[in-house]
């Protein structure tokens, strides 16, 4: 059966309208009020009656919910993010001092979209080996898999980001052979080793939807394999994608025309989660890692172009929400990585769209040119601000919050992360995925 045709104004009105409603949540809550600040536990006052999920958190109690965010595939295919978290576990290792350190041993939380969901996929998804608990990629590793396999998952196209939609061609083959070699049959969300969160547009709903660790553990209904989320998170054309036990059926195009940048997703997601994360009550009680992809230069305003421009303009709106709801901690609690530029002018010309003249030497030290930019800060509605340290000595600096916040847990008295663990009795409850599917529906 064809496809419908895809409705251009639909679309970004349904992305907006979520753009919209993150933001409002950002806020209502955290942006333009002031809540007040958690009360420190008090040992000689306290009822030690009560229940531990009544508690507010105290840093001398808990630590700090670690959150990393990767944006869809922007101007570089994702290897600008893939490069920068290589550049990151370097430094974790090297001041760790733990040389199998790896990118899921610092974070408690993974969001990504796109070429960035195949990334989360690869560093947060256990080994293949039986009872593996270990990552099945390095970054290095990941970062060496995108470049080699770009042109599979990425495949340029003369027809366009719309034509290539609805339209399959034989590089839907060669990526569906890629993820199923890389993933295997056997491994779902649940093998996840931390909490996951992927977006995909779902057209059967015309609803961004979620795919979600904290969900499939609750409900075979929201379990995926892990080579139909990454099939499904960076789709062009749509691929109907279905749960494990087949109750729910998606079709599934790119995530990064739902939810380019999904740290504002990630960031609620955690708020929202008194189960898995029951001390965290504001953006204080938070360390966040968003990595984007770069920026394309667009010569004309085609339907393709248009979709990425929003996507992109979504992005960096998403990032001067946040940073401003974290305020002066920023300095310490957030940092956003985002080449400084657009990437045909770091080259002195105009560069093919479809990116047909960046092989992957080209790419690798494009992108290395990119980290080693000034990094840039965002005011909101205020534009931008040059910092004094690069995007290298940002990470390597926020990588040593990332070490104390480790050490921290060690003498904690009390769970910074409780992460929810398969039951088939679990009762269900409506979380990141089904929320975003029912609050966004077709007209």
């Amino acid at each position: 059966m064809a496809a419908p045709m895809l409705n251009v104004d639909t679309n970004l009105l349904d992305v907006d309208k979520l753009s919209y409603e993150i933001f409002s949540v950002l806020e209502n809550n955290f942006l333009f009020g002031n809540p007040p600040k958690p009360k420190a536990f008090d040992p000689n006052s306290a009822d030690l009656s009560t229940p531990l999920h009544h508690m507010h958190s105290s840093k001398q109690f808990t630590g700090k919910v670690r959150i990393l965010t990767i944006d869809a595939a922007g101007a570089t295919d994702g290897i600008l993010a893939a490069n920068a978290l290589s550049h990151l576990e370097s430094s974790l290792r090297r001041k760790s001092g733990d040389p199998n350190a790896a990118i899921s041993d610092f974070f408690d939380v993974v969001s990504g979209s796109g070429a960035g969901g195949i990334l989360a996929a690869l560093l947060f998804t256990r080994g293949l080996k039986e009872g593996s608990t270990r990552p099945m990629f390095t970054a290095k590793e990941a970062l060496d898999f995108l470049i080699e396999n770009r042109r599979k998952i990425f495949k340029p196209s003369p027809d366009g980001v719309l034509r290539r939609v609805f339209r399959p061609s034989m590089a839907e083959k060669e990526r569906e052979k890629l993820f199923r070699k890389t993933f295997g049959e056997q491994l779902t969300l649940r093998d996840t080793l931390k909490s996951v969160l992927i977006p995909c547009y779902d057209m059967s709903s015309c609803a961004p939807f979620l795919f979600s660790r904290a969900d499939a553990v609750e409900m075979d209904g929201y379990d995926f394999k892990m080579m139909d989320v990454c099939a499904a998170t960076s789709a062009q054309p749509a691929v109907e994608v279905r749960s494990v036990d087949g109750r729910t059926k998606l079709m599934a195009v790119d995530g990064g025309i739902a939810m380019n940048n999904p740290t504002a997703a990630a960031i609620t997601h955690v708020l929202n989660n008194k189960q898995e994360f029951p001390f965290c009550n504001d953006v204080e009680d938070l360390l966040v890692v968003s990595l984007g992809n770069g920026e394309s230069e667009f010569g004309n305003l085609s339907p393709s172009g248009c979709l990425r421009i929003a996507g992109e303009g979504a992005s960096d709106l998403v990032d001067q929400a946040v940073s401003m709801a974290f305020g002066q901690s920023r300095a310490t609690n957030y940092v956003r990585v985002q080449a400084n530029g657009i990437i045909s002018k770091m080259h002195g010309g105009p560069q093919n769209s479809n990116g047909k003249n960046k092989n992957k030497i080209d790419m690798l030290a494009l992108t290395e040119e990119m980290l080693s930019q000034k990094n840039v800060e965002s005011i909101l509605f205020q534009g931008k601000k040059m910092v004094k340290s690069t995007n290298v000595e940002k990470l390597e600096i926020f990588s040593g919050e990332l070490i104390k916040e480790q050490e921290r847990r060690k003498t904690c008295i009390l769970p910074t992360v409780a992460l929810k663990q398969t039951s088939s009795s679990s009762p269900s409850r409506t979380s990141s995925a089904t929320t975003l599917s029912i609050s966004s529906s077709c007209n």
